[in-house]
Order: structure tokens, then C-alpha cells, then sequence
């Protein structure tokens, strides 16, 4: 069974920094690229980055470029979402996300509210 299990958020003041883990199993976890969305209230649930499974190919979206810093370890089966410089408009549940064609697999959401 597949299984992704997201953590680190919490609260944090605009220019601080958290870093997110995904923590991964039930799928040889080297084979596959992971990614991770947010999403806000009232807002739709966009990309955020995404790591190739050998870690040389790595996609940020526009907003977050520049601050945040995907990275994984396949030793431990775990991928990480370093987020500095963080700005109000962060502030969202943070997923992971492995994408086993035809399924798309989600963790629980970790929380991240940035204060201004």
C-alpha cells in the first residue's frame, strides 16, 4: 500500500524558514519522481515543485522560485521541501504527491501559515 506522509509545517513569521518531509512506502521509491501542491482557501491545488526520481531534474513554479529547494534522499525514502524567505501568501496545506500511472496518490497535508 502506498503511503506518503507529510510533515514539518506550522507557523512561522514572513521571511522565516520551515522545511517539509515526505516520508514514503509501499512503492520502490527510487523508480518515481514525487512532487509537491499546495493549496489555499477557496483556491484550487497548484504545483509547487517536482524531483526526478535520480534527482538531476527538479521544476519549481514561478512563485516559489528562487526560495524554495526540492531534494531527496533515497536512502531514507524521503523527500524534502526547504522553504525560505516565506510570505504570507505561502501560507497553505502543503501535499506530496507520486503520480503511479493511472493513479495519483496524496498525502495528508501538512499545514503552513506564514504571519505577516
Amino acid at each position: 500500500e502506498v503511503q506518503l506522509v507529510e510533515s514539518g509545517g506550522g507557523l512561522v513569521q514572513a521571511g522565516g524558514s520551515l522545511r517539509l518531509s515526505c516520508a514514503a512506502s509501499g512503492f520502490t521509491f527510487d523508480d518515481y519522481a514525487i512532487g509537491w501542491f499546495r493549496q489555499s482557501p477557496g483556491k484550487e491545488r497548484e504545483g509547487v515543485s517536482c524531483i526526478s526520481s535520480s534527482d538531476d531534474i527538479t521544476y519549481y513554479a514561478d512563485s516559489v522560485k528562487g526560495r524554495f529547494t526540492i531534494s531527496r534522499d533515497n536512502a531514507k525514502n524521503t523527500v524534502y521541501l526547504q522553504m525560505s524567505s516565506l510570505k504570507p501568501e505561502d501560507t497553505a496545506v502543503y501535499y506530496c504527491n507520486l503520480r503511479r500511472i493511472p493513479y495519483d496518490y496524496w498525502g495528508q497535508g501538512t499545514q503552513v501559515t506564514v504571519s505577516s
